[in-house]
């Protein structure tokens, strides 16, 4: 009986151990759901996340018969500049805190086409699960996929807590 309970016993404590090898604990907050795991851009990361973006929305876009993007350097700054305004203002809206639009944005920042939509996100998550957020809602997919659309602007802040401000901006 002894062996019995032992053969039986044995195979859980091997995957009980194997369970936490290398792995966090989930932290919950007070409301008892897991509080978001930080998603901290270093140097090393901010250096690849412009290519791996532009890569994984010109490769949807590709999918649907769309013009793959460009980055452009106005829209770039113009998408910047929101993130840190969002961040100040701690809220994801649209506007900025002296009341400009988008379209004033990207004016400021010295862009001489035609601004066609901008995406936002407050979040913890990754650049490519933001898009993938983006991707699920209806208008937000719309600015990304826009068959108008031939140049993209796509920048972030990350505030000390982790939390980032995504924000992407096209044009043609």
């Amino acid at each position: 009986m002894k062996r019995r309970a032992f053969l039986a016993l044995g195979p859980a404590i091997l995957l009980a151990g194997c369970g936490g090898v290398g792995t966090e604990p989930v932290q919950l907050g007070a409301d008892g759901k897991p509080l978001p795991r930080i998603y901290r851009i270093t140097p090393d990361i901010a250096g690849q996340i412009p290519y791996r973006f532009l890569d994984s929305v010109n490769t949807m876009r590709r999918a649907k018969g769309a013009q793959p993007l460009a980055y452009n350097a106005s829209l770039n700054a113009a998408a910047a500049t929101h993130s840190r305004d969002m961040s100040v203002q701690n809220r994801p809206w649209h506007f900025g805190s002296d009341g400009s639009s988008p379209l004033t944005r990207v004016q400021r920042a010295g862009y001489s086409g035609r601004l066609l939509g901008e995406n936002i996100s407050e979040t913890y998550q990754t650049e490519l699960e933001t898009l993938s957020v983006w991707m699920a809602a209806n208008d937000q997919r719309d600015v990304v996929m826009d068959p108008n659309a031939r140049e993209i602007g796509f920048a972030w802040f990350q505030e000390e807590s982790g939390k980032i401000w995504w924000t992407l901006v096209t044009g043609g």
